[in-house]
Order: C-alpha cells, then structure tokens, then sequence
C-alpha cells in the first residue's frame, strides 16, 4: 500500500504526462484517437474554441454529470487528474502556443502522442482512478444501462477518427487510424508490465532454509505443500511463493547456490490478489 504523498505525486505526474502528450504531439498534428481530447480537435476546426479551451470545458461539463449521477461512487482521483489534464492543456497553449509540429517527422511524432498518454493511463488505472473525459460516460453507463462500455467507447473513438479523413485529410486520417491501433493495445501491455511478479514453485527436499530466506530475507509469505516425486517416490516438498521482480533474482540465485538440486518453475503473473500485492 503506497503513502499518500505518493499517491498523489504518481496522480499528478501520470496527468502532467498525458497532458504532455496530447499538447506537443497529438494536438499540433491534429491526431483525432482517444476520446474528448480527439473530438476536441475536431470542434476546434469548425468552432471558436481551441482543441484546450474545448477539452477544458468539455470535462467540467463531464465533471459535473459525474457528480450528480455517480455521487459518492465518482471519486476524488478522477475528478482531481481530469481537471489538471485539462487546466494543463489550457494552461501551455498561453505559456508555449503551438502552430506547428515539433518536427517534421510525423510518425516520430505519433509514437509519442500515443506512448506518453499511454503510459500516464496506465498509471492512473494501475492506481484506481482515470483522466475523466469518456471514462466519466462510461461509468454512468455502467450505472444506469447493460450496455458493454468497451465496445461502445471503442466504437465512439472509431468515429472520431474516422471523421478525420473528411475534415483534415487522407494521411492525417491514417495517422491516425495507426494511433488508435496502436493505443487499444498499448495501455493494457504497460499496465500487465507495471503489475509484473513472479510465481515460484520450488520442489525441493528441504524447504526449512528456502522458506527462511523468503521470510527473514525478502519479507515475504511462502507455502509449503506435501509432494511425492514420480520416478523416485520420495517424499518431496513444494514451496510457492510470490515475489517483485527483484526479490525473485534473489530467491533464484539463493536456490542454486544453496540447493543446486532443487527444482523450480518460474511464471509470469500480473494479476496477485492479497497482503502485500493487490486488494480487491
């Protein structure tokens, strides 16, 4: 369980990112994937708003809904990282106006309008909250109606980017369309890589030295299960524990030094429920 001050800095800096992304990136090259920021985009080519001014507005409006229809249910996380992402964004087109890209690479500049944003969201859904925008839509749809969120969000975003080949042009549509390829993957891999242990299950002839080096060495709780070996029909002992990344370079290292002859089996895991990993 994280402290709150670090709680709130990984809020502020996830949505600091994001904003990051979207206005140096995906607004100057009017890439439309991904909710209110890309429909922001649109009704700044017809409006007298500007895609910040637009995406500002839009989630107060958003945030507001989400208080009366949510209540307790809509919490302080997403209403705090929607407007500073928003408050952002209007924020740097007064500090740094943008009225061009970067640079003239445009895929460079995809990469890194889906990448950033990408990753801030992984963080705030690794931590329970969101940006808001759609997300705000989707959890009153949720509430109110068995409509399946998922398809419906993607099928909205499809739209919006699929508008972009009739109001900007065919390549920026393209862009585009790669964009939200790219990110419907993107956020689900970095959170499975944020949440990333290790399972062990080490059969051994002498768990006692294994399981002290997990609790008195790595902190952490182990089980220790009766076994049978099959070609030797020995007694066998089956310790399973699950570790970070660190702590399981450590517990094989200790392993092969101190019980050559054991053997273990390592697995990938991103979702650990419980003391210690996550609750529900």
């Amino acid at each position: 369980m994280i402290s709150k001050s670090k709680y709130f800095f990984l809020l502020t800096f996830s949505s600091l990112m994001m904003a990051f992304g979207v206005y140096f990136f995906k607004f100057p090259n009017n890439f439309t994937f991904g909710g209110i920021t890309g429909l922001a985009i649109l009704v700044a080519k017809f409006s007298p708003f500007t895609a910040a001014g637009f995406n500002l507005a839009a989630n107060i409006i958003l945030l507001i809904i989400g208080a009366v229809f949510l209540g307790r249910k809509f919490g302080f996380a997403t209403a705090y990282c929607s407007l500073l992402l928003s408050f952002s964004l209007w924020g740097l087109e007064r500090v740094y106006p943008m009225t061009a890209p970067l640079t003239d690479q445009p895929l460079l500049e995809l990469i890194f309008a889906v990448a950033l944003p990408s990753v801030g969201s992984a963080f705030l859904f690794n931590m329970g909250a969101s940006s808001g925008g759609t997300d705000i839509i989707a959890m009153i749809l949720k509430k109110y109606t068995r409509v399946n969120i998922g398809n419906a969000l993607l099928v909205t975003d499809f739209f919006i980017t699929l508008a972009t080949f009739f109001v900007f042009d065919i390549r920026t549509g393209l862009f585009s369309v790669l964009g939200l390829l790219i990110r419907s993957t993107m956020i689900d891999g970095f959170i499975e890589s944020l949440n990333l242990s290790k399972y062990f299950t080490v059969v051994t002839s002498n768990p006692k030295p294994i399981c002290d080096f997990i609790k008195d060495d790595l902190h952490r709780g182990a089980t220790i299960v009766l076994a049978q070996g099959a070609f030797s029909g020995k007694d066998k002992y089956m310790v399973l524990t699950a570790l970070n990344r660190m702590q399981s370079v450590k517990l094989r290292n200790y392993v092969n030094e101190h019980d050559p002859k054991a053997f273990m089996l390592i697995t990938n895991t991103s979702e650990i429920i419980g003391k210690g990993f996550h609750s529900i």
